[in-house]
């Protein structure tokens, strides 16, 4: 098992987020456009061919052809069973970010992506009696998403959590943070509740931090039924928002290769 990062590490996080905000659309494919228009000042023909690289990777980013090859090497995880279920120690849900500004429900809560999955997690909590662990800390400030994420699971779907992580930062220390209180007591085997793009990533940080992962993926973005003979859908937000999605989980994986 891993140590927890520690505030070293800060800096680390920091640069991560900066630099895969650089890479990742919009504002990626948008930096290779600048930098063509800029370069064929001085080299007219590299100019275009970085442009046009550029305009090419913001198409596929948003193109649901393109976007499906890259979601379908990501949702491979199927549905959890019941079977499953029963051969597991605790389930684990993660957390995916808060809403701010919220004043319906007085100051913060859980933004839609954490709603979705914790949603799902209180599903499969009332259907196996499986105690709960909510995990996610409070990156850019406020209150952390796994206090946020214990008050909705409690309030609006009446399912108790017993443990609540409220230090992580990203993937891998929700996987570290979760191992120290976890493991000590004997609750090895979880089911792990995240959406299906995010499942091969988190399985991959839960097992190197010494958990038998039981993967249970929610809130797919790979539309899997056939188009029975429909046309080829054009770029649109809801395929803008999955190629992003996408992006960010392929360079998470590639970074998880790189610092082994």
């Amino acid at each position: 098992m891993r140590r927890p990062a520690g505030p070293r590490l800060f800096i680390m996080f920091i640069l991560k987020k900066f630099l895969a905000a650089l890479i990742l659309p919009p504002l990626g494919p948008l930096i290779l456009i600048a930098l063509g228009l800029l370069l064929a000042i001085y080299r007219p023909r590299a100019g275009r061919i970085v442009a046009t690289a550029g305009l090419l990777a913001a198409l596929a980013l948003s193109t649901p052809a393109t976007v499906k090859l890259m979601l379908d090497g990501l949702e491979s995880a199927p549905p959890v069973s019941m079977q499953a279920l029963q051969g597991a120690d605790a389930i684990v849900i993660l957390a995916g970010g808060r809403r701010s500004y919220a004043p319906e429900f007085d100051g913060e809560t859980v933004n839609a992506l954490s709603l979705e999955r914790i949603r799902y997690g209180a599903r499969l909590a009332r259907r196996s009696g499986l105690p709960v662990m909510v995990s996610g800390g409070a990156p850019n400030g406020g209150t952390a998403e796994g206090e946020l994420m214990k008050t909705s699971l409690e309030e609006d779907f009446g399912v108790a959590v017993r443990w609540v992580e409220s230090r992580s930062r990203d993937t891998r220390e929700n996987a570290d943070y979760c191992a120290a209180v976890m493991l000590p007591t004997g609750h090895r085997r979880i089911v792990l509740v995240t959406h299906a793009a995010h499942m091969r990533r988190s399985v991959e940080a839960f097992e190197a931090a010494g958990f038998s992962v039981v993967p249970a993926p929610t809130a797919h973005l790979l539309n899997r039924k056939p188009d029975d003979g429909a046309p080829p859908s054009l770029p649109g937000m809801s395929s803008a928002y999955a190629g992003w999605y996408a992006s960010h989980e392929w360079l998470g994986l590639l970074a998880y290769r790189l610092s082994r």
